[in-house]
């Protein structure tokens, strides 16, 4: 959890006003088919996403490595499908393996997938495959028919209509829209990736090779909020072949006499970027969650799990009975806290009373929903106790939620969690820093096996580091390779 002061509100432009279908050229195609947005409105969207999407996940700052995406994009930009349209590069903060881009030209790359990419021609492959998606319209065209993923981050685990319903508002800052495109999108992508990337010069063999590196990976949701590529991007099958055939027909339409990869470059871009979770902005060690920005603690219910976003934490226990979200409020005082919280989920109070929680200020209160469920028509009733603890500045709010039925049975492991909220003064927790990409040159030929052991990498790591370098580990790799390995 960063320290966001506001809950992100996630505007929806693609209203009712905008559901008017009309006839557009494709700018890929040619040919005319049904839109219901105009560029002018797709542009719009785009504006109204992105600064929610840097507030939702943050911004991952590295001037070098943005400036070179940039660069790059804006040439390909000239050379693809829509050249008059002004195309954004952004770098998330996020350890997940994805890509992705929105309505009007707004492209993302988390820095798991800048940390995973080996030489300069797969970021280009990538960024001319999602620039695919825009020139051809697919991001409109899933709007449009209202294909529409939102995001949860405990998924099925919480199952009652109520609770998503809750976590949703609590967590609206993370009710961001992942579009998953029809394989027919995907291979019209990987088509326009391969062109891209050849009309600017770089290898676009390299593309099919990064989505090998994929295939091996693992296709689930990852943590950090937001689905991995190959979750978004369903594999079309054949992919490196398909990919492979249309790069040596560009490579010999093109006739160049050189084409650009440039690995060690784009590793010295890379080097020192963090790897994986980023225990500065929270991690949980022996059932404790701590945040040594914000220097806080609280334990974590014993089995439970538990998903870290920019914006907010959520608990659950296995069974999906219960759910703990914790976050920050916009107001000044517990008391304004509360009454904005609950209101605003259009809880009725039953409990209230000012305390305190290891000496800080706090609110907290007892409150219930009562509901009809649509498809069952049955009444649904949630109990929910919560916590307003004012803090460094700050005002910080528990929600933990169950159906009435089973609200006393959790009831404990809510105050539990809540009353044992307390200031983070341990230097070694205070202390703790990331993992980062660090660069090894191998010192003698042998197997990419003996050169990482060599560099002292556990043996439990090899494995993830010959994925991180998109080789196994009994390849060969000759004295003077650089390779990644990983450390603070």
């Amino acid at each position: 959890m960063r320290p966001i002061n506001i809950l992100v509100r996630l505007l929806l432009v693609f209203g009712a006003a905008l559901m008017i279908p009309s006839c557009a050229v494709n700018p890929v195609t040619g040919k005319r088919q049904i839109m219901l947005m105009s560029e002018e409105q797709e542009i719009a969207m785009g504006k109204e996403y992105d600064p929610q999407i840097i507030a939702t996940f943050g911004e991952y700052k590295d001037d070098r490595l943005l400036s070179f995406i940039r660069e790059k994009g804006e040439a390909m930009g000239r050379i693809s499908h829509r050249p008059d349209l002004q195309y954004h590069f952004r770098i998330l903060d996020s350890p997940v393996v994805n890509a992705f881009a929105v309505p009007g030209g707004y492209l993302y790359f988390t820095r798991g997938i800048l940390a995973q990419f080996n030489n300069e021609a797969e970021l280009i492959g990538v960024l001319g495959h999602e620039m695919g998606h825009v020139t051809a319209r697919h991001t409109v065209s899933q709007q449009s028919k209202q294909q529409l993923g939102q995001l949860l981050l405990i998924g099925g685990m919480i199952a009652s209509e109520e609770f998503r319903d809750f976590a949703g508002y609590a967590m609206q800052g993370m009710q961001l829209l992942f579009l998953k495109y029809s394989r027919d999108h995907e291979r019209e992508s990987d088509r326009l990736g391969v062109e891209y990337a050849s009309k600017i010069q770089y290898d676009p063999q390299q593309m099919a090779n990064f989505f090998n590196t994929l295939s091996r990976m693992s296709a689930s949701d990852g943590p950090g909020g937001i689905p991995t590529f190959l979750s978004t991007h369903p594999d079309p099958g054949d992919r490196y072949r398909d990919v492979t055939r249309q790069a040596q027909e560009w490579k010999k339409k093109l006739d160049n006499d050189t084409w650009q990869v440039n690995e060690e470059s784009y590793l010295r871009m890379i080097e020192g970027m963090v790897y994986g979770e980023d225990p500065r902005q929270g991690f949980v060690e022996n059932d404790v969650f701590y945040h040594p920005e914000l220097k806080f603690s609280f334990p974590v219910p014993a089995g439970w799990m538990l998903v870290n976003s920019p914006s907010q934490v959520q608990m659950a226990p296995k069974d999906g009975q219960a759910l703990v979200v914790f976050t920050l409020a916009q107001e000044s005082s517990p008391e304004a806290a509360a009454e904005k919280s609950l209101s605003a989920l259009q809880l009725k109070p039953v409990e209230s009373q000012r305390t305190t929680v290891n000496g800080l200020p706090a609110v907290v209160t007892v409150s219930e929903r009562i509901s009809q469920d649509q498809q069952s028509g049955q009444q649904q009733h949630i109990r929910v106790l919560s916590y307003f603890i004012e803090y460094g500045g700050r005002i910080y709010l528990f929600h933990g939620v169950s159906d009435n039925a089973n609200f006393n049975n959790y009831f404990r492991n809510f105050e539990a969690t809540m009353t044992r909220f307390n200031r983070l003064s341990d230097s070694s927790k205070l202390n703790r820093q990331p993992q980062r990409i660090r660069l090894q040159q191998v010192k003698q030929s042998g197997t990419l096996a003996n050169a990482l052991n060599g560099f002292g990498v556990p043996k439990d790591r090899l494995e993830e580091l010959a994925l991180l370098n998109n080789m196994e580990l009994n390849d060969q790799v000759q004295a003077g390779k650089l390779l990644k390995v990983v450390g603070e």
